[in-house]
């Protein structure tokens, strides 16, 4: 996408580079990546970039249109609605994969949104781990955050949306058995960053409507929960005991609130236009005359994959009994735009991380993640046996 950069940056890598990466990350964090981190960031041109923030602000304005409470009502069921304050969601994630269009160019195109946290605070200790180890990489011109943040003022930007006016004693990351995440990488860069500590639901004391974890023998109040737990994940395992769950009337200030996994993601895509959405339908709702081979069945919550057909039939459709947590959305032609110095590109999926701005009361944009793949399914989790693949960080041109 900017070739000069590319073949400069190809010519000049080392294999040594990438294990000084790998190194460094270990020795930082305290343990390696559990999910493979690509050789290489992704280097994208000016015209691309203003393509994809030009599709996230159209995709915003129409979030903010739409009937949140009735999507609410539609997509979430009542016994699961949190009766805390709802408010705006704090973060939100927005993925494109960078595809052929018909005239041969680069297109954007949307492949899901979250309102949900991503790894915002692995992804700017990554960038700066491949500035530090790659002397290969010419970072002028280029960059990976957006609205003029450097790394200081996109820390302080994060942890003032986390922390608020708290003391972090008081505020916790909380995840269902933190220690086994595929993403424990950005928990223990979070708790690096911002002093807050990482906390399993199932560790958490409840008293009435107050919260409570324990450290060095002592009980500490709950007063913000940095929530990174997937309600997926405590639907699919067995037998997890906790003192109080997601939807309780409690008295902390959810950061964000757990009601937006549900409001805002995939469940939304159908209700969405832009040349860069491709179309969907919900499953209980979709053309008799459809070419199903154009499409791909995914279900509304999800991550990391779970549950998507690339190959959906009417046979496997009819076996799915809860119809209305599916969508049938239009496949994409990802490009094989990543040059590497192996026999095969890769393609490229670019997730563009937003927090909520407090002074406007607007998401903004403030970094990127980006994920590399050769196969038709791009996610970091399924990846562990090519190379130039899996997670990684795009270099934007100024």
């Amino acid at each position: 996408m900017i070739p000069e950069r590319r073949e400069a940056f190809n010519k000049g890598f080392k294999q040594e580079y990438y294990e000084n990466l790998q190194n460094y990350v270990t020795e930082t964090l305290g343990e390696p990546c559990a999910f493979r981190i690509s050789e290489t960031p992704v280097f994208i041109s000016k015209e691309i970039k203003e393509k994809v923030l030009e599709a996230s602000a159209s995709i915003l304005d129409q979030i903010w249109q739409l009937d949140m409470d009735a999507v609410r009502q539609r997509f979430m069921p009542k016994h699961l609605q949190s009766p805390s304050p709802l408010g705006k969601p704090h973060f939100l994630a927005i993925d494109f994969g960078l595809c052929d269009d018909a005239d041969g160019n680069i297109s954007p195109q949307l492949i899901e949104l979250q309102a949900f946290p991503s790894l915002m605070y692995y992804q700017p200790f990554l960038g700066k781990a491949f500035l530090h180890n790659y002397p290969n990489l010419d970072p002028t011109g280029l960059h990976y955050f957006f609205g003029n943040l450097d790394e200081t003022s996109y820390l302080k930007t994060v942890n003032k949306v986390i922390l608020g006016d708290e003391n972090p004693e008081n505020v916790i990351l909380m995840e269902l058995f933190p220690e086994k995440q595929k993403t424990r990488i950005d928990f223990w860069a979070t708790k690096q960053a911002s002093g807050i500590e990482v906390v399993c639901i199932t560790k958490v004391i409840k008293e009435g409507k107050k919260l409570f974890y324990e450290k060095d023998g002592k009980r500490i109040p709950i007063h913000r929960i940095y929530n990174r737990v997937i309600f997926d994940d405590m639907q699919r395992l067995e037998n997890v005991q906790t003192n109080f769950n997601l939807f309780d009337e409690v008295d902390v200030d959810w950061i964000t609130h757990p009601d937006w996994f549900f409001m805002i993601s995939k469940c939304i895509m159908p209700m969405l236009r832009h040349e860069f959405i491709p179309q969907s339908y919900y499953l209980n709702d979709f053309p008799p005359d459809l070419q199903l081979s154009d499409f791909v069945l995914k279900p509304l919550f999800s991550f990391a994959g779970h549950g998507i057909d690339l190959n959906p039939t009417l046979e496997s459709i009819s076996k799915i009994t809860d119809k209305t947590n599916f969508l049938l959305q239009r496949k994409v032609n990802y490009a094989p735009i990543i040059k590497t110095n192996t026999d095969k590109n890769s393609k490229v999926e670019l997730r563009i991380l937003f927090v909520l701005d407090s002074e406007s009361n607007k998401l903004k944009p403030v970094i990127n993640l980006t994920r590399m793949g050769k196969g038709g399914l791009i996610n970091v989790s399924h990846q562990n046996a090519d190379t130039w693949i899996g997670s990684s960080i795009s270099f934007f041109e100024d």
